[in-house]
């Protein structure tokens, strides 16, 4: 394992990397130009990750900045005692090692990937998908400019141009020490490093979100929730995907026409379950496999539960494990939801598009955890590091 720089020389190497960026912007948008004209799919949400302008080389220095300004997570004393011997035991937070990444179409994850798991002491590997590959290399260039501009070595951040049986290969017999894998992608992606990795997975996992609005739910607060949730950023997966409504609900044609009318001017296909079939400018899902589906696309479902409590086993059964959020005035009944929904992320009252590193004020993530172990939800700086035992003693034997 490489030593770890410090804090000083690891948020130099930030810095310097905000300004390389903001002063290669021009050459950064014209290589992601270029891997735009040669991405051959109709697939939007992919084309929406894939697309770097000015706004997102905007968003990729203050990320940077952000995170150069946040605290070490290394070396942070989680437990201490003292023992009956005198011997002095402490736990502390400790780098990974190798982190490698793998991940589809976002330019953004190399920066903020790398930025994270830099500041956190681990070297990372960067494995971005051939749709992004032009893009991906002006990012990697930086980081090696921004590395050795504060005499530090550049393999801290390296990029895997490999193909798909190159990188299989790599996870069953990798050519270096690995102590930790992200896969962040679609369902085939995470499935296929599982089978070959050799080391621990984390699971940056899918969305699949539900909203539940409850008969006691304000219902202009509904519709602007769901319409968020929706209609934001429809390749996000923290969009929703699903809506559930109480069979009680006030005024219920009225909000459902209403509904409807809205997802229609954002051209959302609707689906309904069989309880709210027959609804003007919708249809009926095929079958129940769909509750089951992240859309990552401009269409959503509408369901009919009787009360909060087939809501929550509706969402742990078909949800995703990533977010879900209840619109009601009940704080009761909230709390029942929040505690009870098996998800890394419960709402009351807001979008769930808020299900993000950035936006939990956590300078940044490296991935989004539907896993339980060793963290669930945003995983930040906090989290990129495992941990150590110090004990101290003066010639203790036991």
């Amino acid at each position: 394992m490489k030593t770890t720089l410090s804090i000083t020389k690891r948020n130099a190497v930030l810095k310097r990397m905000a300004e390389l960026v903001q002063q290669e912007e021009s050459i950064l948008i014209s290589a992601n130009e270029k891997d735009l004209n040669s991405f051959e799919s109709g697939d939007i949400a992919m084309v929406d990750r894939l697309k770097v302008n000015k706004s997102k080389v905007a968003e990729m220095v203050s990320s940077l900045k952000k995170l150069s300004a946040l605290p070490d997570p290394l070396h942070v004393e989680r437990f201490q005692f003292t023992h009956d011997n005198g011997m002095e035991i402490s736990n502390k937070t400790a780098p990974f090692g190798t982190i490698m990444i793998i991940y589809e179409s976002r330019p953004d994850v190399t920066i903020e990937a790398a930025g994270i798991a830099f500041k956190s002491g681990n070297k990372i590997l960067l494995k971005g998908g051939k749709e992004s590959l032009n893009s991906n290399l002006v990012l990697v260039n930086l980081w090696h400019k921004a590395l050795e501009s504060c005499d530090c070595a550049t393999d801290w951040v390296s990029y895997l141009n490999y193909s798909r049986t190159e990188t299989q290969q790599f996870l069953e017999n990798p050519t270096q020490k690995l102590d930790l894998i992200v896969p962040r992608g679609g369902e085939k992606l995470i499935a296929f490093v599982k089978q070959h990795a050799k080391c621990p997975v984390i699971v940056s996992g899918r969305g699949n979100n539900f909203v539940y609005v409850s008969q006691d739910a304000d219902l202009q607060m509904a519709l602007d929730v769901i319409i968020n949730a929706k209609t934001t950023k429809i390749s996000a997966c923290n969009a929703v995907d699903k809506v559930i409504i109480s069979r009680d609900l006030p005024r219920k044609v009225e909000f459902l026409n209403h509904l409807i009318q809205t997802l229609k001017k954002h051209k959302v296909e609707i689906l309904t379950d069989a309880k709210l079939a027959g609804l003007e400018g919708t249809s009926q899902m095929e079958d129940e496999s769909v509750w089951y589906e992240e859309f990552l696309d401009y269409k959503i479902v509408l369901g009919q539960v009787p009360n909060v409590d087939e809501a929550i086993q509706l969402i742990n059964t078909y949800g995703g494990g990533h977010s879900a959020s209840i619109i009601t005035k009940n704080e009761e009944e909230a709390d029942i939801f929040m505690q009870s929904v098996d998800t890394a992320a419960v709402y009351h009252n807001a979008s769930t598009r808020f299900t993000d590193g950035g936006q939990f004020g956590l300078g940044g993530e490296l991935a989004i955890s539907t896993d339980k172990l060793h963290q669930r939800g945003p995983i930040g700086l906090q989290h990129l590091v495992t941990n150590k035992w110090y004990v101290k003693g003066n010639g203790q034997v036991r």
